[in-house]
């Protein structure tokens, strides 16, 4: 037994799962039985006694979830913050275990009744003693993180929860001795994720498959090498036993059908306190809202931008208009994890037209233009709304607004003049605006609708297909192997979609392995590919987890930015600011690929021919002496590319659309093959064939 470890448990003598407050209770009300229940919880408790001391809090008639201790408060030294329980169903609970940490003599603090906070469900010391990782989302509201922080003098570190099943941090998240991390990663939103990955190596992070998760493997009691847990894997036991620690399963089955395991059945009351001083990042600030907030489904875009951006937000003040024809207004206060996810909030509420209270209005911050047809970094886009920025104490109306702009500011003597600019107009002795800071949208209430969509963000459905494309994926797999190893020539005009699919990955493969020798495309594809290879996106989509980030519909503006300073694809892979993708590639394996401009293009990239004559000399220049062109969900370029070229040609046009197919064909290019499926599909099936095909090759000779 290890003496300095005190365990909190409460008897499951009223434990039932008689309403839903989780996702696990769904199904399973009056389906437990208290009989099995107490069984398996005398067996933790058991084999808990062998590693620590139990202290016991006595149950109370009424209040099922009691047994659920880890929810009682947050214990750090001879202090405890009483949770705030956010489900009316438990909050019954807190006057029990408020009496028991009193009579223990530990100083309690009390949260404001109308701030949730669930305890050591949510709150989880890292057990190098360093700092707290405290969870939010579901249960405990992001503004309680400042308290512990404060009355515990601990630094806390805020992670959301996104996954519904995984409602508290204890559920899918749990530190280990020595610094170790046991976790489910698709829990956690992004910003979560890099910062879990920033705090702890990568020895040290101990990821769970979802079949772990599901049966709350994370959900474990940690005593020194010792975890306790309801059911591990063959693979999560090797795993933690090859990093020193000694597995015990004791099943739980009963507890999981309210949604608990080993870890949500125990509070540990002997936490020592660590030595970092307080500090919680986490940054507030109010924003006004006016307009027909209701009608319009403003005040609903504007929360939902809140939640969805990683924060949290508490309604102030709310004056309905009393008719029809009436504002209203609200005061909202918008809290985040820290300073850089506020801002990226700040932009989405800017974009729908809050302003910061007078207040906490602060002036517009400024960067100089150092470099021509460069903007400084974290610089404001412009949305299509009329849009005013404070200098000198004055809002000044930007001229000549459009999207996807950068704000410069020069100085006469007429005044200061706000004008929006491309990127490739912004002059040297211009300062630009960057941050959110200073910034207001106006919208002219009578031209706003009611949203049809959430948030202002592209791309915001996938693609996907299941039509069977095998046969014909083998014959173009024979081609190119064949042209390839006579030493021919392969021409690939591919579309972005080929990046929003998860195709670059195979397009990388492709060219790598010299089944490509020229590509062609447009400016999207080549910006949409160093999206990705540099932030995981591609036109504000996470590219692991298939959702819009907020802030993302920037990201393309900002890669645009990252290659104009460098001056060119090529410069910005030998300078090391690309490291991956298409176009990357293409550079180190020096693939030809020419890029053709069109009057919608961001920026362009450097490498973009905007000229039209120039970029149509310059395809036709590439696609000379082809013996195969792989078209990739690109229908102007592959019309385009149709035209130009001779008889004789093999040409393959591979799109979702059966009308691009059809049109390829109405334009003459009659030696085409046409296939109807997702590009992401499609090139991943052509890999895995060339895989075989190579494979067999390889055999035959041996």
């Amino acid at each position: 037994m290890t003496d300095s470890v005190r365990i909190l448990m409460c008897a499951p003598s009223h434990y039932e799962v008689d309403y839903v407050i989780n996702p696990w209770m769904e199904g399973n009300i009056h389906r437990s039985s208290r009989e099995k229940a107490t069984v398996q919880w005398n067996q933790l408790y058991e084999v808990l006694k062998t590693y620590a001391t139990v202290d016991l809090v006595e149950p109370q008639p009424g209040w099922p979830d009691m047994v659920f201790t880890a929810n009682a408060g947050l214990v750090l030294g001879d202090a405890v913050v009483l949770s705030r329980f956010f489900h009316p169903e438990r909050q019954g609970e807190e006057p029990y275990f408020q009496q028991w940490f009193e009579a223990q003599g530990y100083k309690v603090y009390l949260l404001p009744k109308s701030l949730p906070f669930e305890g050591a469900g949510d709150a989880l010391l890292d057990r190098a003693g360093r700092w707290l990782w405290a969870g939010y989302g579901f249960r405990s509201e992001l503004d309680s993180h400042p308290y512990l922080a404060k009355w515990l003098d601990v630094e806390v570190l805020s992670l959301r929860l996104v996954d519904q099943r995984f409602y508290h941090l204890d559920t899918c998240f749990c530190p280990l001795t020595d610094g170790y991390l046991l976790y489910y990663p698709p829990a956690f939103d992004t910003y979560s994720n890099h910062l879990i990955e920033l705090r702890v190596p990568p020895e040290k992070r101990i990821p769970i498959a979802e079949v772990d998760a599901v049966n709350f493997a994370c959900n474990t009691v940690n005593i020194d090498r010792v975890v306790v847990m309801n059911q591990a894997s063959e693979g999560l036991k090797k795993a933690l036993g090859d990093r020193g620690f000694t597995v015990v399963e004791t099943p739980l089955t009963e507890f999981l059908k309210a949604g608990g395991a080993a870890k949500c059945l125990t509070l540990r009351v002997t936490e020592p306190r660590p030595e970092s001083p307080q500090a919680s990042t986490v940054q507030s600030r109010v924003v006004h809202l006016e307009g027909h907030l209701l009608d319009t489904g403003l005040v609903n875009r504007a929360l939902d931008a809140i939640v969805a951006g990683g924060g949290s937000f508490q309604v102030l003040n709310f004056r309905l208009g009393e008719q029809r024809q009436d504002q209203s207004a609200a005061e909202v206060k918008v809290s985040a994890p820290d300073a850089a996810v506020l801002a990226d909030i700040m932009g989405q509420l800017i974009d729908l037209g809050a302003v910061s209270i007078a207040e906490e209005v602060s002036e517009a911050n400024l960067a100089p233009v150092v470099q021509a047809g460069v903007a400084p970094d974290d610089f404001y886009v412009t949305t299509i709304y009329p849009t005013e920025v404070l200098i000198g104490g004055h809002w000044v109306k930007v001229q000549g607004q459009r999207m996807d702009g950068a704000i410069a500011i020069t100085q006469s003597a007429e005044g200061t003049l706000a004008r929006c600019k491309l990127l490739r107009d912004l002059a040297v002795g211009e300062s630009v605006v960057i941050g959110s800071d200073g910034i207001r949208t106006k919208r002219k209430t009578t031209t706003l609708k009611p949203a049809k969509t959430e948030e202002f963000s592209f791309m915001g459905a996938g693609v996907s297909s299941e039509r069977r494309v095998e046969l014909v994926v083998e014959q173009i797999a024979w081609d190119l192997r064949r042209i390839r190893d006579q030493g021919g020539k392969v021409v690939v005009t591919a579309g972005p979609v080929v990046i929003h699919t998860g195709g670059s990955e195979h397009l990388n493969r492709l060219i790598r392995d010299g089944y490509v020798h020229a590509l062609l495309g447009g400016n999207a594809i080549a910006v949409h590919d160093i999206e990705q290879s540099m932030m995981g996106t591609s036109l504000g989509v996470d590219m692991q987890r298939g959702v819009s980030v907020h802030g993302g519909h920037r990201h393309h503006l900002k890669a645009i930015n990252a290659i104009r300073r460098c001056g060119s694809i090529a410069k910005a892979v030998e300078q090391g600011v690309l490291r991956s993708g298409v176009m990357y590639e293409c550079v180190k394996h020096n693939i030809p690929f020419s890029l053709a401009g069109s009057i919608r293009d961001d920026g362009p990239l450097p490498d973009t021919k905007m000229d039209l004559l120039e970029a149509q000399a310059d395809y036709a220049r590439l696609i000379e002496g082809a013996d195969l062109i792989l078209m990739l969900s690109s229908m102007l370029h592959s019309i385009g590319v149709g035209n130009m070229t001779p008889a004789g040609v093999k040409m393959v046009c591979v799109d979702i659309n059966p009308a691009v197919v059809t049109k390829l064909s109405d334009r003459g290019s009659i030696e085409s093959i046409g296939v109807v499926t997702d590009v992401g599909l499609f090139l991943s099936l052509l890999v895995q064939q060339l895989n075989k095909l190579t494979g067999d090759y390889a055999q035959k000779s041996a």
